[in-house]
């Protein structure tokens, strides 16, 4: 068995000068920092007066679990012969919140839509979304399902 391990910065921006001295006095922002990687600009939803145009935690759990099988997929794609041209997946996912303000995501849905090279790739392609998500090291630490209704075209000639 190997293990890796993982580094994150998360420095608190939102500091105007009073701290968090009431609820309404401090901002959410935030930066994601990783070592020699682009900052990420984060903040809370918008309902938790956060920053609308900046990512949540929300946002970028559902990234994860989508880029993660978006990178399985295309690795066994790769080893089995079957030419992607295109990926682009809509995922979405569903919180929900608890009278005492918790929460917890209790689904995620992908919806990746796979353009392959050639029509007969197309069944090879669809099955292989179902190794890719037990593959998938972001999925496999989560506690619920993950869902899968993907999408597979050949490309036009």
């Amino acid at each position: 068995m190997k293990e890796h391990s993982y580094k994150v910065k998360v420095n608190w921006t939102g500091n105007p000068g009073e701290g968090t001295s009431a609820y309404n006095s401090y901002k959410r922002t935030h930066t994601i920092e990783v070592e020699n990687k682009a900052v990420i600009q984060g903040s809370s939803m918008p309902q938790y007066r956060g920053d609308a145009d900046l990512h949540n935690p929300e946002d970028l759990l559902l990234a994860s679990v989508s880029s993660c099988h978006m990178l399985w997929y295309l690795h066994l794609c790769a080893t089995a012969g079957v030419i992607v041209v295109d990926y682009e997946d809509n995922a979405e996912g569903i919180m929900v919140e608890e009278p005492d303000g918790s929460g917890r995501f209790t689904s995620i849905i992908l919806k990746p839509v796979v353009t392959v090279a050639q029509p007969s790739m197309v069944e090879k392609a669809l099955e292989l979304h179902k190794d890719a998500n037990r593959l998938c090291f972001i999925a496999n630490s989560l506690n619920f399902k993950i869902g899968h209704l993907p999408e597979c075209k050949a490309q036009q000639a």
